[in-house]
Formats: structure tokens, C-alpha cells, sequence
């Protein structure tokens, strides 16, 4: 076994193998960019070594740097994470030419199957069944328009290199092939720094449900079962779960065993996953093999007790697999969550900036249910725009797939961040949504169920009582806090009108509010039934946990001038309790009117500025490309919202720029 690991990663996948590997006495040595000299990793490791400046290039893809960083450490073997360095053959080469060993499998492997096209090659070889397509370079975009006309649209233009989203774009006409190579091709470069591309049939209402395989250097294989990661945005996996709720037993096995034929085809040794596009009726395709650990990995640890990175660790020590097919075991189901630092209400576009309040939910393990939290970050860490905008890994395990987004759903009210902007108001929102929990998905799912993008939801009726409640009883306790205040005439009683106007965004609802037997009771109005609130919770915490009618409830709260933002299970409302005297006067007020934010074209979140479309004094039409922006790994194309005529340009090609920072100006 090794004395000493380095991790070739940063953030969660970093932290997660610090974990394991100190549960196995194996020493660890963290690397960090400039970036990151104050990151999570770098504090849980037990050596850390400097490889260069924040760009990606120069630090974590580095080889050199990384051979260096073993080197200098005392390194007896290298585990990559994902991403960066994990799927490039070149490295685990440079590693045994070195003397180190790769935790991940053998170079041929990686070659085999980390480019697509030799990857679909080798499907068809092996009898894996293979989405129909041209699976050869495309050399250009009239070669790639062509090529799709013969497929038929929809086609899906794909990087040869990499994963994760990157590189991929989704073609309906021949407008959208030219532009989708081009941005697919520069997202490629940028990200695995090769720019090929190859395109095949899109499969429509299609689901993405993929294969943990296993294998080691005695030649054994088995698979672990499968993971369902059909909620995609943008094409990057947000909600991740096993099993799959649509697969049957023969389909699962039969799907398996094609996971395994490919990797015995290509002598695969460690941890890989064999991805498929799976149709509704249960027919499926091979989409394409990860050689590496995947970011969704702990569901299917969840499910079959397995720790992956262990496995991954005795594997590459030479170790046999202790297990074979018919040990493994699926139990109970388990969804994932990725808290990405993102902007929900402004299309999800990536925030940076420092987590001032960062509170994840406790881990535990009771009554069946298990809550994970696999995370790269603390309180006061610093969000950079240089790396993948993901904050952590929210993961649920129950008896049932219905226990499991029951108990992600309390996770998820129970996450406290704040400094950035992030996507668990998405989450919690979709934890609630009904075809999520029906099971019945597809990778459209998020463009199908929010086509207008992600709005604040409205509480039913149910959930607005409750959030009605608990502002109430928080403005209770600061009312009680006000009644002990120093100072106060002696002689001059404060007495409480009992009832209140909890307003909650634009509804009102008027409940009378007591404490009745050391109980606060809730009365709604024309309503005669007591409900008792109860909670322990002091002003200035942003987590108000107690409960509602017996009924565990923990919801977010946010303080305002006179008033406070609540979060409840994807519910967002901005509340403020009055006297009925105050509300009277409230209702005198008149609103306030936003200003005009004029003809500026702002950046709609810090990046850089890829290109400028435009220039000055050019007649623009509704639709056509302004500039593109490049923010976490990933392209943003900004279009024109009407017609118009350019003014001013302020913004170069390569500026970085800062969120709402003014681009352009139209006449």
C-alpha cells in the first residue's frame, strides 16, 4: 500500500480523497494555484506544494508542475479527481516514467476511450449498442453543416476530448450547427486544448443514465449499478441519483453487461463510468466512457456501501477486487444535489465572491436516512471566477427514492450561504416539483418545466400559512427583545395588540397571536383552529428551525428594513408584520418605481470578454450575437434583446470584466 498520495485536484474531490485516504493511515500531499493558498484542501492535507499562478494552464494542467510536486513531496503515487489532468494519457505516462504510480487506469485505456470518436469505435466493436452519427473529425463548419443534414436535426456537436458539459452544443438548423462548431470548438480548446469535434443524432425526450464500473489490473470487471442524471442545464448535471427510476431489472442487467464487454475490450483497471442516452421506452445508446472518478460518485457509494476512492487506492496497488458481480448489492436509493455559486434568477449565471455565512447541514445518519455533504469550502472562502463554480455536493440516502427527496428537500432548507448568489432556491423548488418526484424525466426536463428560467415560487396555500407563522413568531421574539430594553417609563404598562398583518410579498393574511400555556398559538383569521409554533431561535441567526403543528420546519431568514426574506422549500417571500393600525398606513404609501436602466448592454456576471461581435454605429438585429463572455470554464454568448443601432462600445476582447459592467450602449 502507498505511504504517500498526492491529489492532482482541488476543491470537494480533493477534500473527499483526504477523507478516505486518512481512514486508510495513507499520508496526503495537496497542490494549490495562487488562488487557492488558503483553500480547504491545502488546511486538510498533510504537506502541500505550490504549482503556480490561478490560470488552469499553468497550474493544475500542468504535468510538469505536478511530476515536480511528487518530487518534491516524497509522493509514492498520484490520484487525479476529475477534470484537469484525470483523462489526459499523457499523464499517468509522465507519471511512470517518473516512478510514481496513477491511481486511475492505464494510459491505453484513457486513449481508448477519453476520445469520443475512438471511444464510439470501440462500442461498435465490442457490440455496445452506438447512437447513429458520423464518427469521425469534422473539419469545418461546412463539413459539420453538411454532416448534420445527412443525420437529421436535432444533431448534437461534441468535443472528442473532456466532459462535463464543456465542448457540447445542441444543433436544430443549419444556422445553429455554425455557431454551435464554433462555440463548441473554442469551449474544447480552451478546456482540454483540443479543439476536435464530432457530431451525431440527438435522441429527443432522451434520458442520461450511466454505469459505475469497476475494474483491476487481475482482469476482473464488475459494474455497480447505474446512476440517473438526466436533470441537466446547459448540459452539466445538476440532480444525480441511483438507481434509476426507470430502468427494470432486465434492463439494468443488460445495460451492465454492456458496460462491462466495453471495459474488458479495452482491459480496463480502476473506476470509469460508461455513459448511455436512454430513450422512454427503455432503449439506449452508448453516449461515452469517463475514465476517471465522477463528480456524482456518492450515490452510488450510498447505494452499494462501497467507498469508490478506496477501491480506486487498492486497485492501483495491485490489489484484486474483493468482490465479484453477484456480491454487489443495490440498496435504498440516493439523490445528489450540486450546489453551484450561480445566479438562479438571472439565468444561472456564475457569481463569485466570498462566502460570508457558510453553514451546510449536519451530516447524519439516523432512522435510514443519511446526509451527506461532500464540500471544498468554509466560512470565508473566496469564490474564483478561475475555477468550476461548483460549492458542494448535497447527498441524501433513504430506504425509498420518496424518503430520499424528503430528507434532500430538509437538507436543503437546513443549507445556510451567503456572500454569493447560489442555486439552492432551484433546488429546493425542484425537490417539490411533481414530475421530478413522479420520476418522469428527461434531459429537457429544466428547459420543458422552466422555459421562462427559474422564478421565485409562490407558496400554496399549506406553505403560506406556515411562512405566515413563523414571521409572526419571529416578530414576536424581537418584540419581547424591545420589551426589555432599559429605561422604559415605569409607570406606563406596554401592552401587545394580539392581532397582526403578515404581509408575504403581495398576499396578507391577519392572525391573532398569544402565548397560551407557555405555547405560542396561531389563530388565522375566520379560521377558529389553534395551531401551536414553537422554536428556540434568537435574532440574528439565519436558520429558524422549530416546528409548526408538531412539524419539523427550518426556513431561511434574511433581515430588511422592517421586515425579513424568508426561504421555505423553494419558497421565496419577503414578509413584514404589522399592527392593523400600521398596516392601514402602509397601504398609504405609494410604491416605489424602478428606474430605467437605459439602452446599456451590461455583463450579466464577472468574466472575461471572448469577442466583440459589433461595432460602433452597425445596425443590429433582435437575436444576432453582441459579444461573447467566458466565466468558470464556460462560454456565454450575449445576443441583441431588439433591434437597434451600436453607440459606444466600452469593452474590449480580453478585458475582465465585472458583473453588470456596461459592454455596450445601443443609440
Amino acid at each position: 500500500m502507498f505511504k504517500r498520495i498526492l491529489i492532482a485536484n482541488r476543491g470537494e474531490i480533493a477534500c473527499r480523497i483526504v477523507k478516505t485516504a486518512r481512514r486508510l493511515g495513507i499520508a496526503t500531499v495537496a497542490v494549490y494555484s495562487d488562488a487557492d493558498k488558503s483553500a480547504l484542501h491545502v488546511a486538510m492535507a498533510d504537506q502541500a506544494v505550490r504549482i503556480g499562478p490561478p490560470p488552469a494552464s499553468e497550474s493544475y494542467l500542468s504535468i510538469e508542475a505536478m511530476i515536480a510536486a511528487c518530487r518534491a513531496s516524497g509522493a509514492d503515487a498520484v490520484h487525479p479527481g476529475y477534470g484537469f489532468l484525470s483523462e489526459q494519457a499523457a499523464f499517468p505516462r509522465a507519471l511512470a516514467k517518473a516512478g510514481i504510480v496513477f491511481i486511475g487506469p492505464h494510459p491505453d485505456a484513457i486513449d481508448a476511450m477519453g476520445d469520443k470518436i475512438a471511444a464510439k469505435q470501440a462500442a461498435a466493436r465490442a457490440k455496445v449498442s452506438t447512437v447513429p452519427g458520423f464518427q469521425g473529425e469534422i473539419a469545418d463548419e461546412t463539413q459539420a453543416q453538411k454532416v448534420a443534414a445527412e443525420i437529421g436535426y436535432p444533431v448534437m456537436i461534441k468535443a472528442a476530448a473532456g466532459g462535463g458539459g464543456k465542448g457540447l452544443r445542441i444543433a436544430n438548423s443549419k444556422a445553429e450547427v455554425a455557431e454551435g462548431f464554433l462555440r463548441a470548438r473554442s469551449e474544447a480548446k480552451s478546456s482540454f486544448g483540443d479543439d476536435r469535434v464530432f457530431i451525431e443524432k440527438f435522441i429527443e425526450n432522451p434520458r442520461h443514465i450511466e454505469v459505475q464500473v469497476l475494474g483491476d489490473k487481475h482482469g476482473n470487471v464488475i459494474h455497480l449499478g447505474e446512476r440517473e442524471c438526466s436533470i441537466q442545464r446547459r448540459n452539466q448535471k445538476i440532480v444525480e441519483e441511483a438507481p434509476s427510476p426507470l430502468l427494470d431489472d432486465k434492463t439494468r442487467k443488460t445495460m451492465g453487461a454492456q458496460a462491462v464487454a466495453l471495459a474488458k475490450a479495452v482491459g480496463y483497471d480502476s473506476a470509469g463510468t460508461v455513459e448511455f442516452v436512454a430513450a422512454q421506452d427503455r432503449t439506449f445508446y452508448f453516449l461515452e466512457m469517463n475514465t476517471r472518478l465522477q463528480v456524482e460518485h456518492p450515490v452510488t457509494e450510498l447505494v452499494t456501501g462501497l467507498d469508490l476512492v478506496e477501491q480506486m487506492i487498492r486497485v492501483a496497488a495491485g490489489e484484486k477486487l474483493a468482490l465479484r458481480q453477484s456480491d454487489v448489492k443495490l440498496n435504498g436509493s440516493a439523490v445528489e444535489t450540486r450546489v453551484y455559486a450561480e445566479d438562479p434568477y438571472r439565468n444561472f449565471l456564475p457569481s463569485i465572491g466570498r462566502l460570508t455565512r457558510y453553514r451546510p447541514p449536519v451530516e447524519t445518519r439516523k432512522a435510514g436516512v443519511t446526509t451527506r455533504v461532500d464540500t471544498g469550502v468554509i466560512e470565508g472562502s473566496e469564490i474564483s471566477l478561475f475555477y468550476d463554480p461548483m460549492i458542494a455536493k448535497l447527498v441524501t440516502h433513504a430506504p425509498t427514492r420518496a424518503r430520499a427527496i424528503a430528507a434532500q428537500a430538509d437538507a436543503l432548507d437546513a443549507f445556510v450561504i451567503d456572500g454569493i448568489r447560489h442555486n439552492i432556491p432551484f433546488l429546493a423548488a425542484l425537490m417539490q416539483h411533481q414530475r421530478w418526484r413522479d420520476g418522469e424525466l428527461s434531459t429537457g426536463f429544466i428547459a420543458e418545466e422552466f422555459p421562462n428560467g427559474f422564478h421565485p415560487t409562490a407558496p400554496d396555500e399549506s406553505l403560506e400559512k406556515t411562512l405566515a407563522a413563523v414571521a409572526a413568531a419571529i416578530d414576536h421574539v424581537f418584540g419581547e427583545r424591545k420589551r426589555r430594553i432599559s429605561g422604559q417609563q415605569p409607570d406606563a404598562a406596554v401592552t401587545r395588540a394580539r392581532k397582526r398583518v403578515v404581509r408575504l410579498g403581495d398576499k396578507e393574511r391577519v392572525l391573532d397571536l398569544s402565548r397560551e400555556d407557555d405555547e405560542l398559538a396561531v389563530r388565522f383569521d375566520g379560521d377558529r383552529e389553534r395551531h401551536v409554533i414553537a422554536s428556540d431561535w434568537k435574532p440574528g441567526e439565519p436558520l429558524w428551525v422549530g416546528a409548526f403543528d408538531g412539524e419539523p420546519v427550518a426556513v431561511q431568514v434574511r433581515p430588511l428594513l422592517n421586515g425579513f426574506d424568508l426561504a421555505h422549500r423553494g419558497a421565496q417571500v419577503r414578509a413584514f408584520v404589522f399592527t392593523e393600525r400600521e398596516a392601514e398606513l402602509v397601504h398609504s404609501v405609494p410604491p416605489r418605481v424602478a428606474a430605467d436602466g437605459g439602452k446599456a448592454v451590461r455583463c450579466p456576471m464577472p468574466g472575461l470578454v471572448v469577442s466583440i461581435a459589433v461595432a460602433e454605429g452597425q445596425e443590429v438585429k433582435a437575436g444576432e450575437t453582441l459579444a461573447v463572455v467566458e466565466a468558470m470554464k464556460m462560454e456565454n454568448v450575449l445576443r441583441a434583446e431588439r433591434d437597434g443601432i451600436v453607440k459606444r462600445i466600452h469593452a474590449r476582447q480580453g478585458d475582465s470584466l465585472a458583473v453588470d459592467a456596461v459592454i455596450l450602449e445601443f443609440v
